[in-house]
């Protein structure tokens, strides 16, 4: 059993959310229920609802999503539960509202385990239920203890510690460093006598940087991203040692989409729970010579191609394995797209006439819509008609929607803000969820119920340092008609102070919630 340890908590919550991720006792199941579906959760990385062809793109193809989503459940008012990586996959995982704890924002690549290990996850619930786990690709999650990750050790806590039972992952996100995988606790690859150092708050060794020494750099920072620099590419942070151990940009779809195929292989008789993050399309966006120039959009349509090969080896392996039919394969975005985020790709030069927020506004980091609605796929042949959702759902309601499936007793406390919309996620309702909540970069809060959405009002900046985006904060309070005004371009909060009212009310009776 794991030890309990508490959470900090932002906002007032009650005893009942105070143990949301308590300790609770782990069990395993003697015998396997060969029916129960297994579970693929593939999570892209600032994919935006207008990336794709199923999602009406027309500058760019992507057959194997559209296969994906010809054949299963495509929503199309589905939301991400933050604007931004980190946040987004801690609710998702644990059920719970990010903002409601602290050290959710977007995690360094040393950062500590943000998911407390009492935490019942939703990993932790398949292997309660008997399922193989893994989590493979990019994490952006932390590891380690608090004060900062040691990376040429064992290193605990890791992805082991909260449910799931293999791990290869990338630490943080393909920009920062470490540049490395780690699986089961370990750099992968790693020489113990050149260890690896990391910081985040000065340079350490003497690698060279974007910053001092530009002429060696293949890809050119925009802003930002002058740290060391690895196989040409500056990034944020510093490292120095591990140089076996470092990963080649090219060839990272390649390695995670073979160990995630090898995980299926090796557990096909079995029920099985696979967490896949990619690193598309996130910057540095550097794509595999399969795939570089064939997109005529840039680098970032090129790995765009990139991801959509990634989906079909998935898929290909299950239908080559014959378990496709009772295989729940879910796919989404963590957040909305961005354009620029770092680094001079020519991304928006590029565009041609691609809309990757499609008539939405904002963008990753952003409070409105294309911060956080996103494409999201759900498959799943043997149960799933195929067809078109526009239900209102949550991706934070995956975790109680998937015990609900599964029959599953979460212990008091567990993913306190998931809810069970199980009729929802499979297809068989259209009313979709009540209310959804989201947060921007600034963890300022909107809430949509219904065609209304509210956005508290902020005194954070209007504008995103470095990319310029828009990120919805406002002074006074905004209210949107999204079936009038999907663009948000009209406030109408004081035409309608009886509506705006009754959800900022809404919302803050979330904020002090105890489940």
């Amino acid at each position: 059993m794991r030890t309990s340890a508490t959470f900090q908590i932002m906002l007032p919550v009650g005893a009942a959310l105070l143990t949301a991720c308590g300790s609770t006792s782990k069990h395993s199941k003697d015998t396997q229920d060969s029916k129960k579906p297994n579970i693929i959760y593939l999570i892209s990385d600032d994919l935006g609802i207008g990336d794709l062809s199923c999602y009406g793109a027309t500058k760019i193809s992507t057959p194997n999503l559209d296969r994906l989503a010809g054949q299963g459940l495509q929503f199309t008012n589905a939301y991400a539960t933050s604007s931004t990586s980190t946040p987004s996959r801690f609710g998702l995982l644990t059920g719970m509202y990010p903002w409601r704890q602290q050290n959710t924002g977007i995690a360094p690549g040393n950062s500590e385990l943000i998911i407390d290990t009492a935490c019942v996850t939703m990993a932790d619930m398949f292997q309660q239920e008997g399922y193989a786990t893994a989590a493979i690709g990019k994490w952006h999650l932390g590891l380690g203890p608090k004060g900062g990750t040691n990376f040429n050790g064992l290193i605990k806590p890791n992805t082991q510690d909260i449910g799931f039972g293999y791990e290869y992952i990338i630490p943080a996100t393909v920009d920062r460093v470490p540049c490395v995988f780690v699986e089961n606790g370990r750099v992968d690859g790693l020489d113990p006598n050149d260890p690896i150092t990391v910081s985040y708050e000065h340079k350490v060794g003497n690698w060279p940087t974007g910053e001092e020494n530009p002429e060696l750099v293949k890809l050119k920072p925009s802003q930002g991203h002058n740290n060391t620099i690895i196989n040409g590419i500056p990034r944020i942070g510093w490292m120095t040692g591990g140089k076996s151990a470092l990963w080649v940009d090219e060839d990272i779809a390649d390695v995670i989409t073979g160990k995630a195929k090898d995980f299926i292989i090796a557990h096909k008789d079995r029920p099985f729970f696979l967490y896949m993050g990619t690193q598309d399309i996130h910057v540095p966006r550097v794509p595999h010579p399969r795939f570089a120039g064939k997109s005529g959009l840039g680098t970032r349509g090129d790995v765009i191609l990139q991801l959509d090969w990634t989906v079909g080896e998935i898929m290909h392996t299950l239908d080559s394995l014959g378990i496709a039919d009772n295989t729940l394969f879910v796919f989404c975005s963590d957040n909305g797209p961005v354009i620029d985020d770092g680094y001079q790709d020519q991304a928006r030069e590029l565009l041609n006439g691609h809309t990757p927020m499609k008539h939405y506004r904002g963008g990753k980091y952003s409070a409105y819509e294309a911060g956080t609605r996103i494409p999201f796929i759900v498959r799943w042949p043997a149960v799933i008609q195929p067809g078109k959702q526009q239900a209102l759902f949550s991706m934070i309601d995956v975790y109680a929607s998937l015990a609900s499936l599964l029959n599953h007793q979460l212990p008091a406390g567990a993913a306190p803000d998931s809810r069970d919309q199980l009729a929802t996620f499979l297809g068989k309702d259209t009313t979709g969820c009540e209310y959804v909540v989201q947060q921007n970069l600034n963890n300022t809060l909107s809430i949509i119920q219904g065609n209304w959405k509210y956005i508290e009002p902020s005194d954070q900046p209007a504008i995103e340092y470095w990319t310029k985006m828009e990120l919805g904060n406002a002074p006074q309070p905004q209210l949107y008609n999204l079936a009038e005004d999907p663009s948000e371009k009209k406030n109408v909060f004081e035409a309608n102070p009886e509506t705006a009212g009754k959800l900022a009310r809404l919302l803050e009776s979330v904020k002090g919630e105890a489940r």
